[in-house]
């Protein structure tokens, strides 16, 4: 699981490497120590994998891949905060952005100082009081039936088989399980959740829900799990004597 450092380290990923040295600068002024900067897809992966940064800020368009596809890459190997950078402004690139997960996005060209204010933000909704190594503490594990949820490993598991969630969609189920038999309209789901205000994200909403019930549900058409409750918004529905001990 994820938590606020003291020092987070950060990636930058942009193949104008002027503006990814500037944007470093200008997190280094604002008090960020570890700053790092990578120009092209492979080198992005390479040091993501070194280094396990906090937060990526992540360019699409990279002269030898995709930043969407390197979006991907990254939430298999660490569940981590991504912020995409890029002069593609279209509605559908943002969108698409936010429904793999991302935390924000931005459009070029942009100011660096606003950059470092959206960093500092999305650092803030890490944990504010991390675990001390001497006294581990682990949220406990969520099983129902043929579903088990495992916070601090980031892991959803059906029928015994892991699939494949990102830390967005991970969030977000996490949130419903955390409610039970609650119904949370999309206004709730979008402060707890995405932190963010409502308008805009009705569609992004929509689309997460939709590819978790694909990978949690027997029948996405009709879900025994995250249902929908018209006019109102989403409730995870348990039966807590089915499932309890």
């Amino acid at each position: 699981m994820m938590q606020r450092k003291e020092h987070p380290v950060i990636l930058i990923i942009d193949d104008e490497e002027e503006i990814a040295a500037l944007i470093s600068a200008v997190l280094k002024r604002e008090g960020f120590e570890h700053v790092f900067t990578a120009s092209t897809a492979q080198s992005g992966l390479d040091t993501f994998e070194r280094i396990h940064p906090d937060l990526v800020l992540l360019d699409i368009m990279l002269p030898d891949g995709d930043g969407f596809e390197l979006f991907g890459a990254f939430q298999k190997i660490k569940p981590t905060l991504i912020l995409f950078i890029s002069a593609k402004d279209e509605e559908m690139d943002r969108l698409l952005g936010f429904a793999l997960g991302a935390e924000d996005y931005i459009t070029k060209p942009f100011s660096p100082k606003e950059v470092a204010y959206r960093v500092k933000a999305r650092l803030k909704h890490l944990s504010a009081h991390p675990i001390a190594e001497h006294e581990p503490q682990r949220k406990e594990k969520h099983c129902f039936g043929d579903l088990c949820v495992d916070p601090d490993a980031g892991e959803v598991w059906k029928n015994g088989q892991l699939l494949d969630f990102t830390a967005k969609e991970l969030k977000l189920l996490l949130y419903f399980i955390e409610n039970p038999n609650r119904i949370l309209s999309k206004e709730m789901i979008c402060r707890d959740v995405w932190q963010e205000d409502f308008i805009g994200f009705d569609n992004t909403i929509s689309v997460h829900i939709r590819k978790i019930r694909l990978k949690i549900e027997e029948d996405p058409s009709e879900p025994k799990w995250i249902q929908t409750v018209i006019g109102l918004g989403y409730k995870f529905v348990l039966d807590r004597r089915k499932y309890e001990a």
